[in-house]
């Protein structure tokens, strides 16, 4: 089989997201649109050596539970410390509670969240390829996932952050970090808690942040940000 250059990973094995069509649509549009070939799957048996050793990143697109066996959490692992990109995107931080290791390469661990609502995400760090064409403060909708707890590692770099202020049920307390950054071994990580709706994925902002997410990931172009 010749290997991917993005694996975009959607199994569940708890709530689905009606937005997974279109997450993974999108991502493969982008994708093809920088070049790059995109194997979408729900199967952990794709999630092996001979595919993941010439693929440029893995996107975990809104999984939920334990959907994966220990073969493919050990390829997966090899693949980030290896060198090659990690994108989580959304329920990306519902998954395998059992995995450690799945805990650090996310960042953190979804704890909770109040209705879907619209609140003000501020931009913290536009010096970055996925961040880099927003406003500094940015109106936007979604479900406000609050994490159990936030990204603490030393290496993890927070882009942008939610106010509580502005939405209804948030209790992480300032700063509520919804996206980030970082590094597991010789590989790209990166977080983003957006993308519940559908619609999102039609959103020119929102596609341009999953854009500069991927390529930064991937190291397209030698992204810039790192």
């Amino acid at each position: 089989m010749t290997s991917p250059d993005v694996v975009v990973f959607t199994a569940t094995a708890d709530y689905r997201h009606d937005s997974i069509p279109a997450g993974a649509a999108a991502l493969a549009e982008l994708a093809a649109s920088r070049g790059l070939s995109v194997l979408h799957t729900e199967d952990p048996a794709d999630l092996r050596p001979d595919v993941l050793d010439g693929c440029a990143a893995v996107v975990f697109l809104s999984p939920t539970g334990d959907v994966l066996d220990p073969g493919a959490r050990g390829a997966l692992r090899a693949h980030v410390t290896g060198g090659g990109g990690f994108l989580g995107v959304h329920a990306a931080a519902c998954a395998e509670y059992g995995w450690p290791y799945y805990g650090e390469l996310v960042g953190a661990r979804f704890a909770r969240h109040p209705e879907i609502q619209p609140a003000r995400i501020s931009v913290v760090d536009r010096a970055h390829p996925a961040t880099a064409h927003l406003p500094a403060l940015w109106s936007w909708t979604d479900e406000w996932y609050d994490f159990r707890p936030g990204p603490s590692a030393a290496d993890v770099r927070v882009l942008a952050t939610v106010d509580e202020a502005t939405y209804d049920g948030g209790a992480m307390g300032a700063p509520h970090p919804l996206v980030w950054c970082g590094r597991s071994g010789l590989g790209r990580t990166f977080y983003t808690a957006l993308g519940h709706l559908p619609a999102a994925y039609a959103d020119a902002d929102f596609r341009r942040h999953l854009l500069g997410a991927l390529t930064w990931c991937a190291r397209v172009g030698d992204a810039p940000g790192a």
